[in-house]
């Protein structure tokens, strides 16, 4: 008996087929439900493997940390409408994915904007590529100064962008935004405790993402001589208050331009 089962196991083995074929060429000694059985869930294993394959070929965000403030800022659009009223008519917006940002913004009435990408633009859709092409988004290292004149824009927003950058970088860069804004800066900035790349986009990144707390940024937006506008601020957090499907999860701080 024992050598009987040794045989069929080596048959198995050396038929060089699939498990599930080996399965069904011995039926006389195998429940007909469990070939049955096998033949599905090679089916299912089958087509979920096509599917999400498939899936890869769009991309929607290319940040895939547990939350981002670039999907943060498009949900904070109707606050910042209410709080910065016409100072809305001409937007830049700095950060992964402004394409999405941007998109959102030239649907809201009167509102211009334009986007700059700190990062490669990869595998984008086409509404992006036109937006590229049209030079609404550009790619630009934004360690280095912006090509707009200054107060070319009257608000500026930035998002996912700061949090990985030295305060070397910091220095140039926050001065940077201020100088092509006319009415005031936004920065969307990552909260202590969360995480906010995977391990997988620090190649991108350059650096793992710099969680620092409200109490840093006021100290070094003071260092640069940034003020905070107190009375936006006041305006967006009423507005954001009224609407319980928002709860900030990153900081926002609303800066007044250099003078």
């Amino acid at each position: 008996m024992s050598r009987r089962q040794v045989s069929t196991t080596r048959r198995f083995v050396d038929s060089g087929n699939y498990p599930f074929a080996g399965a069904l060429q011995y039926k006389s000694r195998s429940s007909p439900i469990l070939s049955i059985g096998l033949v599905i869930v090679g089916a299912i294993l089958l087509i979920g493997y096509v599917y999400s394959g498939s899936g890869k070929s769009r991309v929607v965000s290319r940040l895939q940390g547990d939350y981002t403030c670039t999907l943060e800022v498009q949900r904070a659009i109707p606050f910042l409408k209410k709080a910065y009223g016409d100072s809305m008519h001409k937007v830049l917006h700095v950060g992964p994915d402004t394409c999405l940002v941007v998109s959102k913004l030239l649907k809201e009435e009167g509102t211009e904007a334009w986007g700059v990408e700190p990062y490669d633009i990869e595998d984008v859709e086409e509404d992006c590529r036109s937006l590229v092409g049209k030079g609404i988004v550009r790619v630009a290292d934004i360690k280095f100064p912006l090509p707009y004149r200054s107060k070319s824009f009257s608000l500026v927003i930035v998002s996912d962008a700061i949090d990985y950058l030295s305060p070397k970088y910091l220095n140039k860069t926050l001065p940077e935004f201020a100088r092509v804004a006319s009415d005031g800066l936004v920065i969307f900035a990552g909260s202590p405790g969360h995480q906010k790349a995977k391990v997988a986009e620090l190649s991108k990144f350059g650096r793992p993402a710099k969680m620092r707390s409200s109490t840093w940024w006021v100290r070094f937006f003071d260092q640069i001589s940034l003020q905070g506008n107190e009375a936006v601020t006041k305006k967006f957090e009423q507005a954001a208050s009224s609407k319980s499907s928002y709860p900030p999860a990153c900081q926002v701080f609303h800066l007044k331009p250099y003078q």
